[in-house]
Parts: structure tokens; sequence; C-alpha cells
């Protein structure tokens, strides 16, 4: 049994293969990974492995993203920190999952899970359906942030997320952008973010920008198959998506 394992916390990851060698020892890990960037890389230059075990949120965005780019029917087992609302969404649409922090007899359900589909169910791959997935942890079932606080002095200012034209984080702080102008500090990182954020309305374009919908006002072509954006209000920056982003940005920007 070939493997590869999508995990950007490398303690976990360390963790999740030890489990795994010591309960299939005949397993091969061919690689881990923590980022959309090199799993998508690594998916495009070599044969795909016979499982892949992937948490739902890696370095640089949602594991989604590198099924949007590559077509896999490798079987899935996905690791997950969501709570018990998206469990139970996985378990009615036939998804192997493991909640995080993964214990050995739930790793080891999941892989007798995967023996059997293999040994009776040989092309039965349709089981996993990543958009059911996606709507299960972006669903309207979620309730996102509605405003954010700010402190000005000794002030305490809301700011609701519909004024919000994007976020971005600059020496290790994070502030809000408002359509009109105004630059405020919040608590948040970016990757807090990721799931206060409504993603109909707000996409992680990069490791330093998220951006409101209506923020984009223009793309433009950049090298080596990135782009680069224009946003309303301006910023003295160059924003950037990857080659690897950039179809599952147009995607995002043409719903």
């Amino acid at each position: 049994m070939k493997v590869v394992v999508f995990e950007d916390e490398k303690l976990a990851s360390d963790r999740l293969i030890e489990l795994l060698k010591t309960l299939k020892p005949e397993a091969e890990v061919l690689a881990a990974m923590k980022s959309i960037e090199a799993a998508v890389l690594w998916l495009q230059n070599n044969e795909h492995p016979d499982l892949i075990i992937s948490d739902i949120q890696l370095l640089d965005g949602s594991s989604f993203e590198i099924f949007d780019q590559v077509e896999v029917k490798t079987p899935i087992i996905f690791t997950t920190a969501y709570d018990e609302y998206a469990i139970k969404a996985f378990e009615v649409n036939s998804i192997d999952y493991l909640l995080k922090p993964i214990q050995k007899e739930k790793l080891l359900g999941a892989l007798n899970k995967f023996d059997e589909k293999v040994s009776g169910q040989a092309n039965d791959n349709n089981g996993i359906s990543i958009d059911e997935i996606r709507a299960v942890i972006s669903g309207s079932s979620k309730e996102y942030k509605s405003r954010f606080l700010v402190k000005l002095g000794q002030r305490i200012k809301a700011v609701p997320v519909e004024k919000i034209a994007y976020f971005f984080s600059q020496d290790k702080l994070t502030y809000l952008v408002t359509f009109e102008g105004q630059k405020l500090p919040i608590d948040q990182t970016l990757e807090e973010l990721e799931s206060l954020l409504d993603p109909k309305h707000f996409y992680r374009v990069n490791r330093k920008f998220f951006v409101h919908f209506d923020a984009v006002t223009d793309i433009h072509p950049y090298f080596k198959g990135r782009v680069k954006l224009g946003l309303s209000p301006d910023i003295n920056e160059d924003i950037v998506v990857s080659s690897e982003k950039t179809p599952a940005f147009k995607r995002w920007l043409d719903q």
C-alpha cells in the first residue's frame, strides 16, 4: 500500500506516519507535504498512490484546492479539527475522516474501511465527493463573523464585514482595510480568519492577503502563469496569486 500525507504540522505528520507504520507495516509513505503548491506539484509529476491522508487545512489554504487542480481518483482519508456538525455530515456522505488529535484505533478503523473498499469495491471511489465536503465545511449552516472589533485609542469600534475590502498581514500584525480606505489593526491572524470569513465573499489569494469579492477591480497576467490583482482601495504593493492557485481563484471570481 503506497500512501502520501498532506499535513502542515510536522509533529502531526510525524505522528501520523508513525501510527500508520505501526498499524500497517507494509505501508510505504511516498511523500509528506505541507502545502497545496507542493501537493499539486507532486501529484502532477508522480504516479498517484493507493491512499491519500490529508488535513483539510494546509499551510497555504484549504486542501480542497489540490483537488480543484488535479483529478484524483485515489481514496482519501481526511483529518480535521472541525466541530461535530461537520463530522456528522462526513458520516452521512460516507466520507472517511479522522478527528484531530488522531487516535490509533480511529486510524485503524479508517484503514480497515479502505481495505474493504479495495477488496470488495475496487472501482468504487464515488463515495469521496470533494464538492460535498466543501459544502459541509463552508455551507450555509455555518455562522461566520459579522463584525470585527478594533481599538482606536481608548475606544473600541465595530466594523461590519460588508464594509471590509481586504485583510493583510504586515510586520507580524494583521490589518483590515475598509472600502472607504481606513486601515485598522485586528487581533486575529490570517490563519484564524480562514474559519471566520464567509468563503463566498472572501478569498485568501496568498500568504499576506484576504480579499473581498468586490475589492478585486482587475486581473493582470504575471510571470510564469501567475496573475497580479488590482484592488480597491489601492495598496502600494503587488498582490500576486500563484500559478497553482490561479484557476481556483478565477472560478471563485466567476461564481
